[in-house]
């Protein structure tokens, strides 16, 4: 039990960091200052957790508890604002550290909200709350339109990944391997998607 609440904390700190990264690197596209570019990282790292929280009642939200969570975000947007400028494919580096933290926050929120005692399908849509909602705040104070809202195969990831834990834990199986099967299920889904250019069927206006 030790052990895996250890893993649980490292993957805690490595969501928020990549998330955190994530948003960083929107807030280089869009030249802001560095107060900017730690907002914006916070932003992200914490948004979805945050909604998470509110709709379970669990207040004050995690990152009020917990100073940690609030220094390595802040850490990581100053770092970016000092490196960033060597990442020559910058949107690119967002995908791919928007698709690790989404599938670390997907299976992870899902396991906070069954460890809550909510119904497994509740746990499965706050995981996705967890994992997507951060980056449509990042996305929206920043004036993107969020990738949730695009076509590309991203809150569906995230619902696999999610689905898939939590069905593994109905079943009895362990808890670290149920974890790690969500995240790779939806880290899979998400680098095939961006790899491959997958993305789901938009709506074509069309006459009668």
């Amino acid at each position: 039990m030790i052990g895996f609440e250890t893993l649980l904390r490292w993957l805690d700190l490595a969501g928020i960091a990549v998330f955190a990264a994530s948003g960083a690197l929107v807030a280089s596209r869009k030249q802001l200052d560095l107060v900017g570019f730690m907002l914006i990282a916070a932003v992200t790292g914490f948004g979805g957790g945050t909604v998470r929280d509110l709709l379970m009642g669990r207040t004050p939200v995690f990152w009020l508890r917990d100073p940690a969570l609030l220094a390595v975000a802040s850490a990581v947007g100053v770092l970016v604002f000092f490196t960033a400028h060597r990442i020559e494919n910058r949107f690119r580096a967002l995908l791919w550290a928007d698709a690790v933290g989404l599938a670390l926050y997907a299976v992870l929120g899902a396991e906070i909200a069954l460890v809550g005692g909510v119904a497994p399908w509740a746990a499965v849509l706050l995981g996705v709350a967890t994992a997507t909602f951060g980056g449509v705040l990042r996305d929206v104070v920043c004036n993107e339109i969020p990738l949730l809202l695009r076509k590309e195969v991203y809150a569906l990831a995230a619902l696999a990944g999610a689905a898939a834990f939590v069905l593994l834990r109905m079943h009895g199986i362990w808890r670290d391997t149920a974890l790690l099967a969500g995240m790779a299920l939806c880290l899979a889904i998400r680098a095939a998607a961006i790899a491959r250019g997958w993305s789901l069927p938009a709506y074509a206006a069309r006459r009668d």
